[in-house]
């Protein structure tokens, strides 16, 4: 079998359904076997999962040089971020977890291949993907979110510090209890404790949560469902980039119409 022929069988393979649902199998079947290792285990249940992670390691070993082969271009293979980490975590899954040394990095590397069914699922690289490129414009909200905490924290500390020090001592801890308010954690309590000395505190209280926990909320919402739609359709359209579009489609007609008409003329 030439490296053509081999390269064509193995991309056929990795593009198969069923190799794939095998793949997300192993996968789960991975994330399992480190949660029942949290778990005490009689001898013989940690003798056979311990081979189970052998199996596993080589398995993904298998898997990703399929996928490597596969490739058209080897160059392209690395040009993934998906592919380096998949690459990187198997790499490290292959150091002996009998190593006394190397023991706690090689099972925290085996917790991160759960990670690996984001790599194989599309749709869970799109997710990933568009919260990565919203990073950026969530930034700008984060700082100024930080800005509406810090001024309602300042204050918080100069209004509320005589009835709680605890939750109100200096300005960090009264970003804190900010924060408890945003998330609604007891936020009640804390408003019907600075009501009593300060009834119109409330007012302090409705305004920061519609900032925080409405406005800010949405405009993350927003931006996030943006760039996943935009992610969307550029997935879309690297799966119809084979496919003719309609702008092609519109001008093979207008030849057609033009080649109908000349030979009506002939």
């Amino acid at each position: 079998m030439n490296n053509t022929t081999m390269q064509a069988a193995f991309l056929k393979l990795k593009n198969n359904r069923f190799f794939e649902l095998f793949v997300i199998s192993i996968i789960i079947i991975s994330a399992l076997e480190i949660g029942a290792k949290t778990y005490e285990l009689p001898d013989m249940v940690m003798d056979f999962t311990k081979l189970l992670d052998s199996f596993i390691t080589l398995f993904f070993l298998i898997e990703i040089t399929i996928r490597f082969i596969a490739e058209p271009e080897k160059k392209k293979f690395f040009k993934s971020g998906w592919n380096i980490f998949d690459t990187v975590v198997v790499a490290v899954s292959l150091i002996p977890i009998n190593d006394s040394d190397m023991v706690l990095l090689a099972r925290l590397v085996r917790i991160f291949r759960v990670l690996r069914m984001v790599s194989v699922i599309p749709e869970l690289r799109i997710l990933i993907n568009s919260l990565i490129k919203a990073l950026p414009p969530l930034g700008y909200v984060m700082l100024l979110m930080f800005i509406i905490f810090y001024i309602y924290a300042a204050i918080g500390s100069f209004l509320f510090e005589a009835i709680n020090p605890v939750l109100w001592g200096n300005i960090a801890i009264s970003m804190l209890t900010l924060f408890r308010v945003m998330t609604f954690e007891d936020w009640t309590d804390v408003q019907y404790e600075t009501m009593e000395v300060y009834p119109f505190s409330w007012i302090f209280y409705l305004s920061f949560i519609f900032f925080t926990a409405f406005a800010f909320l949405n405009m993350v919402i927003g931006i996030v469902v943006s760039v996943m739609e935009k992610e969307q359709a550029k997935a879309q359209a690297e799966d119809n980039k084979d496919e003719p579009s309609i702008s092609d489609l519109h001008r093979e007609i207008q030849e057609l119409k033009s080649m109908l008409i000349k030979l009506n003329k002939d």
